[in-house]
């Protein structure tokens, strides 16, 4: 990176695109991503308690090593309706970063499938539906071999700091 013109890359002979990292999970059958320096941590399901007269997008609470942590349901903050694969006891949770969420705070997903790294030029934001409460900053394209042949798998990328400004003003 310091002092060289290759970028790693096939076929990209500078390294004047920005790249990025993002944690790739599913919701449904559904790709999605945040990005990396938005998580602390990714901890197996513990079991949640619930909480009473709580919105439907909080899951409960949990013990995390002797800090309360509140799990937020993001398929039912994003109104997914698809029917996951797994069950909640098989799902993970993404435990953010204390700086974006007044309260430790944790979404559960369906699974954490990987942490990839991806370029600018990977990402497209005219897809996204342009409304300010979508939450989607860009669609990534990325290209993955599924029996010999190359796909492009697309993840939808999201804004998981505006997500939660717009959670804590409501």
């Amino acid at each position: 990176m310091f002092g060289s013109s290759q970028s790693g890359r096939p076929g990209h002979e500078t390294n004047t695109e920005e790249s990025f990292q993002i944690v790739e999970f599913l919701l449904g059958q559904d790709h999605y991503a945040i990005n990396l320096f938005d998580v602390k941590e990714i901890v197996e399901y513990a079991r949640i308690t619930r909480l009473p007269n709580s919105p439907p997008y909080i899951k409960g609470i949990i013990d995390l090593r002797g800090e309360i942590t509140t799990i937020i349901d993001l398929k039912q903050q994003l109104a997914i309706t698809a029917e996951s694969a797994t069950s909640e006891e098989n799902s993970r949770i993404i435990v953010l970063d204390d700086r974006l969420t007044s309260s430790k705070t944790g979404i559960m997903v369906d699974d954490v499938l990987t942490v990839s790294t991806c370029y600018s030029d990977q990402v497209d934001v005219t897809a996204t539906s342009g409304d300010d409460g979508s939450h989607i900053m860009g669609i990534i394209k990325k290209q993955t071999r599924d029996k010999e042949k190359e796909v492009t798998q697309l993840i939808i990328w999201l804004d998981i700091k505006s997500l939660f400004t717009a959670m804590e003003q409501n």
